[in-house]
């Protein structure tokens, strides 16, 4: 028995696997334990809470059933940006003008404290800043881009229509239009989480792996995670950051787990596009690439709607081939080999937005959704919501996230 579902999160070789990592101290599980929060999830998610947690003062601990940084963290590509999956001018067709500006304001604001955090926490030294063109596609034609550029600006974002002809002239790209915006960075995901979670150790957080939650006991003052290896923990409040492993019974709120594709090339830094901005389509499925280390192109996309493991992998040949070609036709300077290809798990939800807050029914226990294409950013606004939640205060737009909305 488990507390999540299990999957195959990633299969393949990440580029991230190669470049060394701080390490981070793990120890075994022996005996019982008690605390203030257990955060079950090492990856970037359960990084960024516990750290969070323990700079508000509280006993955290945390344990995850493979390691630290060993499930989807490794597969992330890592353009942290703020801009949600659904476009903001029909996002607000579907849920109202109000709360869709509000859903990209706030995640414009947590992509931006995660940027200061970093700073503040010595974690940036690797990040890169970076500007984004949003090329039209089969979502949004040039029309579609010239409205949506209308309804960011008006919404207070920084953001530029930029014709076919600037495109091209700008990037070398051909007959497409395109919204260039700021305020985006490149990371190593392997990096920043195992930065966040050498912070929280810091702080005395203690980090036990591998340990398998099996059950979680909601009490009238806290709960225990029972283990599979006998010991259980006591806590005022459980966290569930699990990832694309969802949490049996959490509310899904239209969440789905889908399968998607990525590789990376060889390094070919005379071959780089202007500012190395990052790149993403309007199109579904859509393709996005971002200049990784050592100049080396990382590309993916081609997502489709299922969840057969088996399948998934079976498919890499097929859609890393499929990514190539769409590269090349983009951008014919680039050498589109690949030395690295993966394909992993991925989550989706129909505004493009988490799912962050108390678990409804189960007392004292709380969870962080981030499905959509902002993972990391979504990381960073669950370790702001979930810290006001456990200290019993409400963040201003945790509406937005909760388990208990009507969207």
């Amino acid at each position: 028995m488990s507390a999540t579902h299990h999957r195959s999160l990633r299969t393949g070789r990440t580029v991230w696997q190669d470049i060394p990592v701080p390490r981070v101290t793990t120890r075994p599980l022996r005996r019982d334990l008690a605390c203030d929060v257990v955060v079950i999830g090492a990856g970037i998610s359960g990084a960024m809470i516990a750290e969070r947690l323990t700079e508000d003062g509280l006993d955290v601990v945390i344990i995850d059933r493979r390691g630290p940084l060993a499930g989807s963290t490794m597969a992330s590509t890592a353009l942290l940006q703020y801009e949600l999956d659904v476009p903001l001018s029909r996002l607000s067709t579907r849920i109202g003008l109000i709360r869709a500006e509000r859903l990209w304001r706030r995640s414009k604001l947590a992509l931006d404290a995660l940027g200061e955090r970093l700073h503040r926490l010595g974690l940036g030294a690797d990040c890169a800043h970076r500007s984004s063109i949003y090329l039209q596609g089969d979502v949004l034609d040039a029309e579609g881009l010239r409205h949506e550029a209308t309804a960011r600006r008006s919404a207070g974002f920084e953001v530029s229509y930029l014709d076919r002809g600037e495109v091209h002239r700008l990037y070398g790209i051909k007959g497409r239009a395109a919204l260039l915006g700021h305020g985006g960075l490149a990371a190593d995901p392997r990096k920043l989480a195992a930065g966040f979670l050498r912070n929280a150790v810091t702080r005395k957080a203690r980090l036990h792996a591998p340990v398998e939650a099996t059950e979680i006991e909601p009490l009238a003052s806290g709960a225990v995670v029972h283990t599979a290896a006998g010991p259980s923990l006591r806590a005022s409040a459980v966290v569930f950051a699990t990832g694309y492993e969802m949490p049996k019974g959490v509310p899904h709120k239209g969440h789905r787990v889908t399968s998607t594709w990525a590789f990376a090339t060889r390094p070919q830094p005379r071959a780089l596009w202007r500012d190395e901005v990052m790149i993403s389509e309007a199109s579904d499925p859509y393709l996005y690439l971002r200049v990784g280390p050592q100049g080396r192109i990382l590309c993916g996309g081609e997502d489709e709607a299922f969840l057969d493991e088996e399948k998934r992998d079976a498919l890499i040949p097929q859609k890393i081939a499929a990514l190539q070609k769409k590269l090349v036709r983009l951008l014919p300077r680039v050498r589109p080999e690949a030395d690295y290809a993966w394909t992993g798990s991925f989550g989706t939800s129909p505004t493009g937005s988490p799912s962050i807050g108390a678990v409804p029914g189960m007392k004292n226990c709380f969870a962080a959704l981030g499905y959509g294409g902002n993972g990391i950013t979504f990381s960073m606004l669950s370790a702001q919501i979930l810290s006001a939640a456990i200290a019993g205060s409400d963040d201003p737009d945790g509406d937005l996230f909760s388990f208990r909305r009507n969207f």
